[in-house]
């Protein structure tokens, strides 16, 4: 851990679930928020360090953890999606928390949202950062492409473990604010992206690659939004990838009512990128 972490009054600490030993960070008391990084080479809770100290002070207890198979956490033999979502409720419980406000980045954003949608009494509030996933599409050629483009560059991830130097290419692909990647945070982001967190990773992509591939039916989630119970508030950054400002502008045409912001100067680490906006938005919303 870090000594901005440690400045911010954030402990590391660990606990076992579901037979697998999980690192998580946690600071200050009150209302639990629950923070679930995303899937990308190098995601680990330490993401949410920004974000854990303004939550402390506003009075909220902030616990950020590893998911399994990334950062210090350990591996499960199913690395699918699914089981790290069903893994959340079981995290919850073995903590003890009660109700949680969930507060998820990436990929994480599709799994809060589906446990919103099935377990609305379980949630206080969900706030979602940067999740491509939940967005409407754009017309068929262009978001094909998009696809295309993100499937090339997770198969170059996955072809070697980075050095030093691909780490750094990879956050500054994702971050608008390169100042923001000092040494000690590339150090920290390198660790997090080699050994066994880049073994799972690679596991994860073949597995995926190789999962027979299901007809979708029913809805997709952005359309479910009158079915969401509890209380939302989305945020994107305006220079994220894949199109994410037009998909996200399309969204809000189509619900006015939806809490749904967009940040300039901000690409898709919206914890990095965006921490004091971020705070500024869902503070208030948690706290109403």
């Amino acid at each position: 851990m870090d000594d901005v972490a440690q400045k911010a009054g954030i402990s590391e600490k660990s606990i076992t679930v579901d037979g697998l030993n999980v690192r998580y960070l946690e600071a200050g008391s009150g209302h639990p928020v629950l923070m679930l990084h995303g899937a990308s080479l190098g995601s680990s809770c330490d993401v949410f360090i920004r974000n854990m100290g303004p939550l402390a002070k506003a009075g909220f207890r902030a616990i950020a953890y590893d998911q399994p198979g990334f950062g210090l956490s350990d591996t499960p033999a199913d690395l699918s999606t699914p089981y790290r979502r069903k893994f959340i409720p079981k995290l919850v419980d073995a903590l003890g928390l009660g109700k949680v406000a969930l507060f998820a980045h990436s990929q994480s954003g599709s799994m809060a949202w589906q446990l919103a949608l099935e377990m609305p009494e379980r949630y206080s509030h969900l706030v979602v950062l940067g999740t491509g996933s939940l967005l409407p599409p754009l017309e068929e050629k262009k978001q094909g492409l998009d696809a295309a483009a993100q499937q090339r560059l997770e198969r170059r991830m996955a072809a070697k473990e980075p050095d030093i130097e691909d780490t750094r290419k990879l956050l500054e692909a994702n971050l608008f604010h390169h100042e923001l990647i000092t040494d000690e945070e590339l150090a920290l982001r390198h660790s997090r992206s080699v050994g066994k967190a880049f073994e799972a990773f690679v596991a994860r992509s073949e597995q995926e690659e190789n999962a027979p591939k299901k007809a979708k039916s029913g809805p997709e989630h952005w359309q479910r939004v009158d079915e969401l119970k509890v209380p939302s508030i989305l945020i994107y950054g305006r220079e994220d990838r894949a199109n994410a400002y037009e998909r996200v502008t399309m969204w809000k045409q189509k619900q006015p009512s939806l809490n749904l912001h967009i940040v300039n100067g901000c690409k898709h680490l919206v914890p990095w990128d965006a921490a004091d906006e971020v705070m500024r938005l869902t503070i208030p919303f948690m706290k109403a």
